[in-house]
């Protein structure tokens, strides 16, 4: 289980350049219903907003000790001094982390302590000015960003910057399988083949990580994260234009999806490694013509937190069904799960699997915080199926 520093009240979109801002900082999970339920310290920086400068990651302030985040204060609004010698005119992101050492701003995927720590949160940008102050100081921001670090080869990292909603629309937040799936998928591309590594961890290797042509699709991608990563690694493994990534959830998702395939577009080397937002809906019994169209069928299906909802689960083992039905009997696609229990019924969609011919093993977890862990499933289809 994983923890996220976010906004309960969010800065505003303008404010003056004197004086201070007033946020109400929030420490809780993926879906912001459960509080933090310890003491945690938050520092702020500054994060200055430059569009003619290309940047791997935002640059910020040196962190400063804000507050200690305590749930019996937790709707407390906090005085943020303005950054160090700010100019009117100038804009500037809010950086709200969970310690003050290092790049603490950035979430590191490839970290064995992933998550013991709640995640650092990136407002949007402030414009302060005194001009039209009026018109503007009342906005308050509707969505957040948080830096991703991808370990690419020696010496070379990729920065995955990722954009939420504020609302509480579920597709439009980062999940804790999200992130934990991401994580695995960073230490096996990176991490030598081990000779007592599991058969089916091999084929997800070769399958999502080999030189040659891939046809990798997600469903339930949400903000997209997981293709994003995929598509980051997959740019260093392979140079091959053939192949695609497809990151596929419902119309609603696809604004903030294409924003965050657009905002990582420098890390995707080829066509075939930048991830294709595609509305698949599975409540829609025909794939859409797209899916359809892939040559030779997929090698990997990707899937991250799809079980919340498990009046779900018919229309989503149909559309797994379907599309393990595009290949042919002697080449079946990878099946890739990350999960995170929320509800003891969501364990019958192992046995709905089963019937539509997949097996599912467990082969990693993710730990976080403590609490219910990130578990990392890879299902195979049955020989009869």
């Amino acid at each position: 289980m994983f923890f996220y520093i976010s906004f309960l009240r969010p800065p505003a979109t303008q404010s003056s350049p004197s004086g201070s801002i007033s946020i109400t900082p929030q420490v809780a999970n993926d879906l912001r219903t459960e509080p933090f339920d310890s003491a945690q310290e938050i520092y702020y920086s500054w994060s200055p907003v430059n569009p003619a400068r290309a940047e791997p990651y935002p640059s910020i302030t040196t962190p400063q000790k804000l507050t200690v985040w305590r749930q019996s204060s937790a709707y407390k609004e906090i005085p943020v001094p303005l950054p160090p010698g700010l100019r009117d005119g100038q804009s500037y992101r809010l950086v709200l982390t969970a310690h003050g050492q290092g790049r603490p701003h950035i979430i590191n995927l490839a970290a064995h302590d992933l998550g013991e720590r709640p995640f650092p949160v990136l407002s949007m940008p402030v414009l302060f000015s005194s001009r039209e102050r009026a018109a503007r100081a009342g906005e308050k921001q509707e969505q957040i960003e948080r830096v991703y670090r991808v370990p690419l080869q020696a010496g070379e990292n990729g920065f995955l910057t990722v954009r939420e909603q504020t609302s509480f629309d579920l597709d439009k937040k980062i999940w804790d399988s999200g992130i934990g799936l991401s994580s695995w998928l960073v230490q096996l591309a990176q991490e030598p083949v081990q000779a007592s590594e599991h058969a089916e961890v091999s084929r997800a290797r070769d399958a999502l990580f080999s030189s040659e042509a891939r046809k990798i699709i997600e469903l339930g991608a949400g903000t997209g994260i997981v293709s994003l990563t995929l598509g980051a690694l997959r740019s260093v493994s392979s140079k091959d234009e053939a192949g695609c990534i497809l990151t596929t959830d419902l119309e609603s998702a696809m604004p903030l999806l294409e924003h965050n395939v657009s905002a990582n577009a420098s890390l995707f080397k080829t066509t075939s490694t930048r991830p294709r937002p595609l509305v698949l809906d599975w409540d829609v019994e025909e794939l859409p013509e797209e899916v359809r169209a892939v040559d030779s069928c997929f090698d990997a299906i990707v899937m991250a937190d799809v079980t919340y909802n498990t009046a779900s689960f018919p229309s989503l083992v149909r559309t797994l069904a379907s599309l393990v039905r595009l290949s042919p009997p002697s080449k079946p696609p990878v099946i890739i799960l990350g999960y995170k229990e929320r509800d003891a019924d969501e364990r019958t969609l192992w046995d709905m699997f089963k019937g539509a011919g997949v097996l599912f093993e467990q082969v990693g977890e993710r730990k976080g915080a403590g609490g219910q862990t990130v578990e990392i499933w890879i299902g195979r289809i049955e020989a009869s199926n």
